[in-house]
């Protein structure tokens, strides 16, 4: 799963190709969205002007007009190349994680999970560029339209899932790596009101059960699943399943990591495996690519 979309030429225009030719099937069936799907795909030459038009359009509002958003969002993608492959890891990330979305166009136009994370991606861009009161007027536009709230500070890695998206708050300091599969209601918080590093670490290959509640510096992982409805105070072993509340670790999980299987639930006794250290980890501490 993860190799197709890594292999293709970003520069390319392969994956627009198959979501014109979706949309051109599509308006022919329903003509009423015809003009839609014109608007929002077929009239556009690549895939970053086709997702700014459809997020500008999502965040317009009497103060960010979509004629201007379009303008902010074609020059943060077109010139970030960065975004532009991880664009295409999460559209891959949502076609091959979630059943319900049958294809990439669907990610495109309608899943809200997916154009929150990539409207927080030009967010995050801006914030690091200093523009941070556009970056923060993007947020709170982001949180309001998706009910989603992610800093644009954090750090998100790429090939991600926001399943449905509903409910889901990411603090500033919060890291999260490659891989991770998040479903709706996660939190991931600090505690206290102090500055500086305060919210977690997910390591890539993660799986965030719905409602699960993480809260500060603490460390998931790689390849760890934290059950639904969890409240995880403490650092988690990689590929350990935590459970409860407080969570606790009550098993292992398979070698393949849950982020990709969407799997919740544990294989190995825990008794009889042992994690591996934090620093012996695949990822070694690197758990965001850029």
């Amino acid at each position: 799963q993860r190799s197709t979309l890594e292999k293709e030429n970003i520069s390319g225009n392969s994956h627009l190709m198959m979501l014109k030719s979706d949309c051109l099937v599509k308006a022919e069936k329903e003509p009423i969205l015809s003009s839609f799907l014109y608007a929002s795909v077929l009239s556009h030459d690549c895939l970053e002007r086709a997702l700014s038009f459809v997020l500008a359009n999502r965040l317009e509002d009497p103060t960010l007009l979509a004629t201007q958003l379009i303008d902010i969002f074609n020059d943060v993608m077109m010139n970030d190349v960065d975004i532009r492959r991880s664009i295409r890891l999460d559209a891959q990330a949502f076609k091959g994680r979630d059943p319900s979305c049958a294809q990439y166009s669907w990610a495109l136009l309608y899943l809200k999970g997916y154009h929150s994370l990539q409207s927080y991606r030009i967010a995050h861009v801006l914030w690091n560029q200093g523009r941070k009161v556009l970056a923060l007027a993007l947020q709170s536009r982001i949180s309001e339209v998706f009910a989603v709230d992610i800093h644009p500070a954090a750090k998100i890695g790429e090939g991600i899932l926001l399943d449905h998206g509903t409910g889901l708050v990411i603090g500033e300091t919060a890291v999260v790596g490659n891989w991770v599969s998040l479903m709706q209601g996660v939190t991931l918080g600090g505690t206290g009101k102090e500055h500086g590093d305060r919210h977690p670490k997910i390591g890539q290959g993660a799986l965030l059960g719905a409602g699960a509640t993480i809260l500060g510096n603490i460390t998931v992982g790689e390849g760890a699943m934290i059950a639904a409805g969890s409240l995880v105070l403490k650092h988690v072993p990689p590929h350990s399943m935590a459970v409860g509340n407080p969570a606790k670790v009550v098993g292992y999980t398979e070698k393949e990591d849950p982020s990709l299987t969407m799997k919740h639930d544990a294989r190995r006794d825990y008794f009889e495996h042992v994690a591996g250290s934090f620093p012996d980890s695949r990822s070694n501490g690197e758990f965001y690519r850029y």
